[in-house]
């Protein structure tokens, strides 16, 4: 098949978060099981272009019309020789060369024109495809800001014999980020006036919805795990107001565990850890942790105590609403926290005054940094995943690899994938807490500690925990079913 992976973000050109590290790998999976894959995203101004050999495409692309403009558009292109993945960039400057991908850094609110920028992409996207004459058998769109392109196919381009075969997969990696704009902005998008009304694809509450036209015109739509998958159907707390759209749709919406790709994250070959280990020899974990105090300003002299990992979005979707109810009781505990990421102002002002009470027991780090993400997994004892909601996670598959125990809340993806330790049996790769309550999450990191006292029941922890297999493989072989799938139910429409 001919398979074209679209993404606002891909791993290693831009990312704000896990969506680049999936388009990242299971394109490079994909095109291991034969296929012919393409990657296409938009040329922002974070592209590393020393990094990477890009090469400029001379095509004749037309002007495109959005609103009352007509702006012309550019492409290139980066060849990976280790996958035979191609990579394709849309390059508009005025929209896609700025600091940040999608937020203000003026304002820290969405840039006012996200509309104007994604309806373009998505234009820009099918137009480039017509001039370079490679027509997909499946367009794989991800998350809101390519959800216009399903909805393109079935209506301006329903007609159009280049995209005959083509089938849609959309993918929803979080739903609550919607692509959701002022009534007005319809008109920009160019289909019939007649499409927006009260209920129909493109409206939500009087307003224009990206992912809602996605969800409806896409031949198929899948999300993150199956857990997920169950919840945004269930309720508006997991669905956002689309769970009826969804519902609705309930027999062509799939749910595909995100995998993990094993060569950026396993410790036996990461190139940020200073010591290497495997399930053979866990020596190497030890020193990470040492490594990980020193440069955290952590008494190195207190390793026997566990330190406990975070690297996340500060938001309350990841649960610190919760942790900080009873943040001085965990804090009180004995053990360290390690914390890496940026989010809510309220969450930065909250940690750098616990940091301030209790320097020898939490180091945080306001940033992102993937050698420090590398070491953090490496380093830690316990990894902590208290999420409100989690549509696939993937630190704690992470966390699995590195030998470092997850914590984590029972939703989504991180019910899918970690197992509740039962001390009867041993059995289990983690600890898990069901309610969205503080005081469940404190026991869990308290039972946590209870069982790392014993070394021989944490190691046969630590190596269950290994021994899972969470590769992008299995999910990409899922992914080739579900386009066959997709082309099955285009050809018969």
């Amino acid at each position: 098949m001919r398979i074209l992976l679209v993404s606002p973000e891909v791993f290693p050109f831009a990312k704000t978060g896990g969506l680049a590290d999936v388009t990242g790998a299971l394109p490079k999976k994909i095109a291991k099981l034969g296929h012919e894959v393409k990657v296409i995203l938009p040329f922002y101004k974070i592209v590393e272009q020393k990094k990477f050999e890009f090469k400029n495409l001379d095509l004749k692309i037309p002007e495109i019309l959005l609103a009352d403009k007509n702006l012309k558009i550019k492409v290139k292109s980066f060849s990976d020789k280790n996958s035979n993945v191609e990579v394709l960039f849309l390059d508009y400057r005025p929209f896609f060369y700025r600091k940040n991908l999608y937020l203000d850094p003026k304002t820290g609110q969405d840039y006012k024109d996200n509309d104007e920028r994604f309806i373009l992409f998505s234009k820009g996207v099918l137009e480039i495809l017509k001039q370079m004459n490679w027509s997909p058998d499946i367009i794989h769109c991800n998350d809101w800001q390519s959800a216009l392109i399903p909805a393109y196919l079935k209506t301006t381009h329903a007609g159009d014999p280049f995209f005959k075969g083509t089938a849609t997969v959309f993918s929803v990696h979080n739903i609550a980020y919607q692509g959701i704009f002022p009534k007005d902005s319809f008109a920009k998008i160019g289909v019939a006036k007649n499409l927006f009304y009260p209920t129909s694809p493109f409206e939500f509450w009087g307003k224009l919805n990206f992912m809602k036209a996605g969800i409806v015109y896409a031949d198929v739509i899948n999300t993150v795990s199956q857990r997920y998958k169950e919840e945004i159907q269930k309720s508006s707390e997991f669905g956002y107001g689309l769970e009826g759209v969804l519902g609705s749709r309930s027999s062509d919406l799939y749910g595909i565990l995100n995998g993990i790709d094993y060569f950026e994250w396993s410790p036996e070959n990461d190139r940020y850890i200073p010591y290497r280990y495997s399930p053979e020899d866990l020596s190497g974990k030890e020193k990470n942790k040492i490594k990980l105090l020193e440069k955290s300003n952590l008494p190195k002299n207190q390793k026997d105590i566990p330190v406990l990992g975070i690297i996340s979005r500060l938001a309350d979707q990841k649960g610190f609403d919760l942790f900080e109810k009873v943040g001085e009781e965990i804090l009180s505990l004995d053990l360290k926290i390690v914390l890496l990421g940026t989010g809510d102002q309220k969450y930065h002002i909250y940690f750098l005054n616990l940091e301030k009470k209790y320097p020898e027991k939490i180091k945080v780090n306001l940033t992102f940094s993937n050698p420090l993400a590398h070491l953090i997994e490496a380093g830690s004892d316990m990894f902590l995943m208290p999420s409100k909601y989690e549509p696939c996670g993937l630190n704690q598959l992470y966390s699995l690899k590195y030998a470092t125990v997850p914590i984590v809340r029972e939703t989504g993806g991180l019910a899918d994938t970690i197992e509740d330790f039962n001390p009867k049996t041993l059995k289990g790769t983690g600890f898990v807490f069901k309610n969205y309550d503080p005081d469940e999450l404190l026991y869990a990191i308290k039972r946590a500690l209870e069982v790392y006292k014993n070394k021989k029941v944490w190691k046969k922890l630590m190596l269950s925990g290994m021994a899972k297999d969470f590769s992008w493989e299995q999910s990409a072989r899922k992914y080739v079913e579900l386009y066959k799938i997709a082309l099955k139910k285009a050809i018969t429409q």
